[in-house]
């Protein structure tokens, strides 16, 4: 069995090359880029750097921009949306041809990737299905609970609203090295917790539709400053020095020692 760090310093000689992907406000790529600034202050320079800054939408919504400017880096975006629309393609990558048409969309991006030598894709709040290799997401809930089927139980966009309704008492974020699947790539990474605090009984609160909804968004925005906000530059980190290796079944080690439940410090 060959266990393969997903970056190698040794080999490269050189820092990790990171391209920052996101969709939003970015704060999960601010955070990174900071924490890159910490780690260069404090060793001379940091062991990954962050190339260029992608967003896949160009209508403004997107932080992309205004972080790319304040941090000197390259910025490009292609709005998925447009994509699509012009194209009178459905998004859903379950319809005839959206796997394909996302790979189409997809093609810019890999050569905006190719072209500036990258060696891992950061998602940072990037709220479109990839066909990318390379990836590490972050992800709002503990992806090492599963379904007796093994399963993952709590995938997808509204996991932080499924863990609560299904009584969790503690919400985890993750860090995870994508695959095709939906939130079902390698765990790397589980955070510490934050507790579930509800204003009223579970039951009360999940017939109220718009109240959940709000102490759902509530618990998501902690998470991300007790999780996300951790997790996500600290598996940058990691990775950059060597210490996060796929074996050839894709499980996952930190410093040569099987993480099955993704490593927690």
């Amino acid at each position: 069995m060959t266990i393969t760090p997903i970056f190698d310093p040794e080999k490269e000689g050189r820092p990790m090359r990171v391209a920052a992907f996101m969709s939003g406000s970015g704060t999960n790529i601010m955070r990174l880029l900071e924490y890159e600034k910490r780690l260069a202050a404090r060793e001379g320079r940091a062991p990954f750097e962050t190339i260029f800054i992608f967003s896949d939408r160009s209508d403004g919504q997107s932080a992309g921009e205004r972080i790319a400017f304040e941090n000197g880096l390259s910025y490009f975006s292609y709005d998925i949306r447009a994509f699509h629309t012009t194209r009178s393609i459905k998004r859903s990558v379950g319809t005839p041809g959206g796997m394909a048409a996302r790979r189409e969309y997809d093609r810019t991006a890999k050569r905006l990737v190719e072209a500036f030598e990258i060696d891992v894709i950061a998602l940072g709040g990037y709220m479109s299905y990839i066909t990318l290799n390379r990836c590490v997401n972050v992800h709002p809930a503990d992806l090492s609970i599963s379904l007796p089927d093994g399963r993952r139980k709590f995938i997808g966009d509204n996991a932080v609203e499924d863990a609560i309704s299904a009584g969790e008492k503690v919400l985890r974020s993750s860090t995870l090295y994508t695959d095709e699947g939906v939130d079902s790539g390698p765990l790397l990474m589980v955070s510490g917790l934050i507790p579930v605090t509800l204003p009223e009984s579970l039951e009360t609160l999940i017939k109220n539709k718009e109240k959940f909804a709000m102490v759902a968004e509530e618990h998501q925005e902690r998470l991300k400053e007790a999780g996300d906000w951790k997790i996500f530059p600290r598996t940058m980190e990691m990775i950059a020095r060597g210490r996060f290796a796929l074996d050839d079944k894709t499980r996952v080690y930190v410093d040569g020692h099987p993480v099955p439940g993704g490593y927690r410090e």
